[in-house]
């Protein structure tokens, strides 16, 4: 037994064995951080889910959220509680799995799992439950110094239903509702603990005796090993006949660190704000070069880490909202969602590995201008250009639907473009997340002229519009990087009803540039169309069809002559050919 440690030690091992069946619909996984900020702060996960057998795609979904699970509670906040983490996590997780799920028409098939979620830090263990997969806990005796005498508990209980003929059928499962329904507990835990996660190929067919016997034959000897452990008691459920995949994880707790004061009190304690920061100001390691920005909202400062020397952009909250628990919630979510999302055309959190004694959080620094600056600078792009910027900013777009998130406040000054044209998406205020919000929240543009002309008015109504809102936001972008105008005028800036958005109309992008084709033309208003009915869906779709003519929009339009714009798309291409043939006459002439 480990005196007076400053980490948590755990040993765990995994087994996982499609047994008689042709394919293992099993999942495991697991992850203990070593690093002393994350083992303090985030501790070890364990998760364990099975594939539902009547699902068409239950290997996938078990495969999801196990490993999801796992990967983003360790990028949640530290300030959130293991509660708060888990569920809003695997709320996620439950949304991706029931939309997937509903891509098949026959009910009980799609993407299907139970699951247990074990998150242990300092001296507690926290589970998450849906479904029939068990989490037991094996615990010496504390008159005895071995486990002969050690009792075994179940945490979970079965999400079941007596159906008759001794047959169950599963109440609960993640993907099963677009509300998950979910189980939480937590319980102290002591050194030598043994924590033990089965899904029921293995449960159903060793007993508690049996199960006791086997984790005493590996415990008792000098130098036990939980991977051994976990590989007996799969071997043990297939000699027992097992008729399904058969799967556990065995985590022993060695050694759990001194108590806290966060163990005496079970209050959620806040990271006070940091003050205004000048130039030379030192916080958490990290020196104050400069003051990039400051609004009512947030600062951002170019700061130094004086340990390594790297430079980062630091990001503050505004003391204006230091009662405000909405606005704190919301400045952590960003740093949250920021580490879910994974491309080259968005701005990375920075993973910190000092503790924060403020609220703030980190990002890369990001080279070159805001994108309406540039605008501004390069009014009119050549084609290839500016189609070029449009398919970044749908592929940053693009890695947050793939998250189940919403931009929602897209616009080009949170948008930077490098010198090479390279773009990056940098803020995540306004994000919503499908999954973990219970409400939508329509977003504020007070005070700020301008702000609301990219966004859906939509959301200025209160109606959350999803990935067309997004999509309503490109093709705004887009029409103005052809343009140098706005689809719906100035006027829309001053909306402030839906009667005032119904007297809106579209402008031809033709008007303003008379070399704009068509088909393009048609794309953009499609994209824009303040009627959802007739914007687009899919995000693929309107890059198809502002990057290549869709037969749709062809058709003659006796009110609209059109010639000049093909004739200029066609020299633009002739144009293009020419000079990478004479680039190559010159390379191959030197």
């Amino acid at each position: 037994m480990a005196e007076n440690s400053e980490r948590l030690i755990v040993s765990m091992g995994s087994a996982s064995v499609a047994g008689v069946k042709p394919v293992n619909e099993d999942a495991v996984d697991f992850h203990l951080a070593t690093e002393a900020h994350l083992n303090r702060n985030k501790g070890a996960a364990f998760a364990i889910a099975d594939g539902v057998s009547s699902a068409e795609a239950g290997r996938e979904a078990s495969r999801y959220a196990a490993d999801t699970f796992i990967a983003e509670y360790f990028r949640t906040p530290d300030t959130w509680s293991i509660k708060h983490a888990g569920e809003l996590t695997l709320s996620a997780i439950n949304l991706h799995l029931f939309k997937k799920s509903h891509e098949f028409t026959h009910q009980e098939k799609g993407y299907l799992c139970t699951f247990i979620g074990v998150v242990i830090k300092s001296r507690t263990a926290h589970f998450f439950h849906a479904g029939d997969s068990r989490l037991f806990l094996l615990r010496k005796d504390a008159t005895s110094a071995s486990f002969e005498k050690a009792a075994l508990k179940q945490i979970t209980r079965d999400h079941t239903v007596n159906i008759g003929g001794g047959r169950n059928i599963l109440a609960r499962a993640v993907g099963m509702d677009n509300t998950l329904q979910l189980d939480y507990g937590k319980f102290a835990l002591e050194e030598q603990d043994i924590l033990i996660a089965t899904t029921d190929g293995l449960h159903d067919f060793i007993d508690d005796t049996r199960l006791i016997e086997l984790c005493n034959q590996e415990l008792a000897k000098t130098s036990p090993n939980m991977q051994t452990l976990s590989d007996m008691l799969v071997s043990e459920a297939i000699s027992n006949n097992s008729d399904d995949n058969v799967s556990c994880i065995v985590a022993r707790i060695d050694a759990l660190p001194q108590e806290s004061i966060d163990d005496y009190n079970a209050k959620l304690t806040r990271l006070p704000f940091p003050p205004d920061l000048t130039q030379g100001n030192t916080l958490d390691g990290y020196r104050v070069e400069k003051a990039l920005f400051a609004s009512s909202r947030s600062q951002i400062y170019l700061v130094t880490d004086m340990e390594s020397q790297k430079q980062f952009i630091m990001k503050t909250p505004s003391i204006n909202f230091e009662d405000d628990t909405h606005y704190i919630d919301r400045f952590i979510q960003e740093e949250w969602i920021g580490k879910r999302i994974n491309s080259p055309h968005v701005v990375k959190i920075i993973q910190q590995n000092r503790p924060r004694t403020c609220l703030y959080y980190l990002m890369e620094v990001v080279s070159g201008i805001s994108l309406d600056k540039w605008m501004q600078e390069n009014p009119l792009p050549s084609p290839k250009r500016a189609i070029g910027i449009v398919k970044q900013i749908a592929n940053a777009l693009e890695a947050f639907h793939q998250a189940d998130t919403i931009h929602q406040d897209l616009k080009p000054a949170n948008i930077m473009i490098d010198e090479n044209l390279n773009i990056k998406v940098i803020d995540f205020g306004s994000v919503f997340v499908a999954g973990i919000a219970e409400i939508f929240i329509p977003i504020e543009h007070l005070g700020a002229l301008g702000t609301a002309t990219y966004s859906d008015p939509h959301y200025l109504m209160g109606k959350n519009t999803g990935i067309q809102g997004d999509i309503y936001a490109l093709a705004t972008i887009t029409y103005e990087l052809f343009t140098g105008h706005l689809p719906y005028g100035e006027k829309i800036e001053s909306c402030k009803s839906p009667s005032d958005f119904d007297k809106l109309r579209y402008k031809s992008a033709i008007v303003h540039n008379p070399i704009i084709p068509l088909w393009f033309d048609r794309a953009l208003e499609k994209g824009c169309h303040l009627r959802l009915e007739k914007r687009y869906e899919r995000l693929i779709d309107f890059v198809r069809d502002v990057s290549h003519p869709n037969p749709d929009f062809l058709l003659d339009d006796p009110q609209i002559d059109n010639s000049k714009g093909l004739l200029f798309w066609q020299l633009m291409s002739a144009f293009w050919v020419v000079s990478l043939i004479l680039v190559i006459i010159l390379f191959s002439r030197s």
